[in-house]
């Protein structure tokens, strides 16, 4: 592996709200039009967009001293090729981190956050001020790092996806999703509205959302001894938790298993039954999909390979 500063940087970046709408309005001033016409604060766009531009910039003049480095958009994240030796930073909100990381192998990953003032920042713990002291340190291994569990979804035609968060396996429109499920010797047709795999990352996300809201409509119709609480896993955790979206009973579809662990050796098994607009999806990335269509069946369970966030 090359020592210090022969190691090149990739920074990952994404388009503000501004710059989606420039490019949906063609013009900045055609995106106030719209929105101010529906009574919004466009300057809260420019707002944005000008704190995320001033920490690009910071960014990048510690990356012109450092030497080697690449800037890719976040979008372009699917077709691009990291070598072994790349350090990665990761210019947030806190998604582009997630997105950023299933493409990964290893490599060590930076969590920048533009705009405390707007964002959490769960997974962005530096700002652009700090890479001057933290790329020798991550250079030279001498900086600790927190291990992330991926899941994976791997198709019987040999397509892979990986996830940091969670994996979306349904439909792409607002029909139900037909599919046979299986999980060691238990095995049913359902309908729903998809199912939610979770990672220990993920666990405080998406998958929190969805047993929130089932907990809170149970609490409604039913006479519960006391709450169930929820707790969420470690991000290293060897497990993944699955929750399917509102199941429905039916002739024929069933309901008897709608939510699970998976430990690492253990593996969720779907077949879809749908005609068209089946997908999986990881980490709210639509774009990057594998189609899912009737006769396809995947498997899913913990990936090899690990997250490696800087700490």
């Amino acid at each position: 592996m090359p020592a210090g500063n022969d190691r090149k940087i990739v920074l990952v970046t994404r388009k503000t709200r501004l710059e989606d709408l420039v490019a949906r309005y063609l013009t900045a001033a055609q995106a106030r039009f719209y929105v101010e016409h529906l009574g919004a604060d466009f300057s809260d766009y420019e707002r944005e967009h000008e704190a995320y531009r001033a920490q690009q910039h910071l960014a990048l003049q510690v990356l012109e001293q450092w030497g080697r480095y690449q800037v890719i958009e976040r979008s372009f994240l699917p077709n691009f090729i990291f070598t072994p030796s790349d350090i990665v930073v990761a210019l947030g909100q806190d998604g582009v981190v997630a997105n950023t990381m299933k493409y990964l192998d290893g490599h060590p990953l930076i969590g920048l956050n533009p705009d405390p003032a707007r964002y959490d920042g769960i997974l962005l713990p530096f700002a652009p001020r700090d890479l001057a002291k933290l790329l020798p340190e991550v250079a030279a291994d001498k900086r600790d790092s927190q291990a992330v569990t991926m899941a994976e979804a791997r198709l019987s035609d040999g397509q892979v996806l990986h996830a940091v968060n969670d994996l979306f396996i349904g439909a792409r429109t607002h029909t139900s999703a037909i599919y046979e499920i299986a999980t060691g010797e238990t095995k049913e047709r359902q309908s729903s509205s998809g199912l939610i795999v979770s990672t220990g990352l993920g666990s405080t996300a998406w998958f929190k959302s969805v047993v929130t809201g089932s907990l809170a409509i149970a609490g409604q119709f039913s006479q519960p001894s006391e709450p169930v609480a929820y707790d969420a896993v470690p991000w290293d955790a060897p497990e993944l938790r699955f929750a399917v979206r509102e199941p429905f009973p039916s002739r024929n579809s069933q309901v008897g298993l709608v939510c699970g662990r998976l430990a690492s050796s253990e593996q969720l098994r779907i077949r879809s039954l749908m005609p068209e607009n089946g997908v999986i999806f990881s980490d709210g990335i639509e774009a990057d999909r594998l189609e899912f269509n009737a006769g396809a069946e995947v498997a899913i369970g913990i990936a090899a390979r690990r997250g490696r966030l800087i700490v």
